[in-house]
């Protein structure tokens, strides 16, 4: 049987395994008015996209607006009642330089004039919390996003933490994922990382590893790994599914690199390569069973107990081979 063979060599890129888990939104929020009221408009439905700041719903301001129309109007007689009582003060002390009024009407003029501006300096606090209060009958968007729900229709009563919408931000993705424990303690926030989402056709985006939360599940041995996606075209969607690729740096010193095209796959789900050894003199191939660790630029990294650096594996030719077969190598 003719071969061709090339030798193995010691591998200098690491493994690579793959999970698959549920893409998430970085950012999501369940939207509740800031006060209690009826709701009098809503300007979005679910799947509009809204930006950051834009009002989405107003509940209606008449009571709090004629409140403020109050408060404005007796801010507005404080501040007269402060001029009158810088005219009295002024109108004292020039009195008070002519002998003419006595020095305590002027310090009481004085006592006047501190209390009206204590008073214009409240009534004025209110002006700006009655403000405050008319404001938060709008709901606006804390971050830009789709908005996923609507929970709530016009002429429906409120009431803080209600929720209202909910709005879902669609610019950048997270994908969690639940990784064994054997695997977690390799990863680390250098770990190359790429990400094939189902929803489209398994293009490959990069990614980096966010979050390791070091809590397992109980029931299934597992712990939480959230990588953040770079992507920011919206084309990945929150709930949809997707596979991560994670390579992690040499660790393995057994590691041995050789041809993709040396790998068999069995029927069991193993893979095998055959190895050329000198039996008395005769060229014969053995197969080994072997263990992929990765998969980079035609060359895969594997670990077998009978494999070593100085194998030469089959190329060509392997497979109508079997075990124990002489073989001719033709081609090194």
């Amino acid at each position: 049987m003719h071969v061709a063979v090339a030798q193995a060599e010691r591998a200098t890129f690491g493994e690579r395994f793959s999970i698959s888990g549920t893409l998430t939104a970085e950012r999501q929020a369940q939207l509740s008015p800031r006060a209690d009221g009826l709701v009098s408009l809503i300007h979005v439905d679910s799947g509009e996209f809204v930006d950051a700041g834009q009002t989405l719903a107003e509940l209606d301001p008449t009571v709090v607006h004629h409140g403020l129309l109050r408060i404005r109007a007796e801010a507005t007689e404080a501040d007269a009642a402060v001029r009158e009582a810088e005219r009295l003060v002024l109108e004292a002390q020039r009195l008070n330089e002519q002998r003419a009024i006595a020095a305590t009407e002027v310090g009481a003029r004085t006592a006047a004039l501190d209390l009206a501006r204590a008073v214009a300096d409240f009534a004025h606090a209110s002006v700006r919390e009655q403000e405050e209060i008319v404001a938060r009958h709008m709901l606006p968007a804390p971050f830009p996003g789709v908005i996923a729900e609507k929970h709530a229709e016009v002429g429906e009563w409120v009431q803080r933490g209600t929720p209202v919408l909910t709005l879902v931000s669609t610019d950048r993705v997270r994908l969690d994922l639940r990784v064994p424990q054997e695997r977690f303690s390799q990863i680390d926030e250098d770990a190359q990382v790429r990400v094939f989402s189902d929803a489209l056709d398994g293009t490959s985006l990069p990614a980096r590893v966010s979050a390791r939360v070091p809590v397992t599940d109980p029931g299934t041995r597992t712990f939480l790994l959230r990588l953040l996606v770079d992507v920011s075209d919206g084309y990945l969607l929150p709930g949809t599914s997707a596979r991560a690729e994670i390579s992690l740096a040499q660790t393995d010193t057994s590691a041995i690199a050789i041809s993709r095209d040396a790998v068999l796959r069995q029927p069991d789900g193993n893979h095998s390569v055959y190895v050329v050894e000198d039996v008395d003199g005769q060229s014969v191939a053995r197969r080994h069973t072997v263990r992929i660790l990765n998969d980079l630029n035609g060359q895969v990294a594997v670990v077998g107990d009978a494999i070593t650096e100085d194998s030469w594996v089959v190329i060509r030719g392997n497979e109508t081979l079997a075990d124990g077969q002489p073989v001719h190598v033709v081609e090194r």
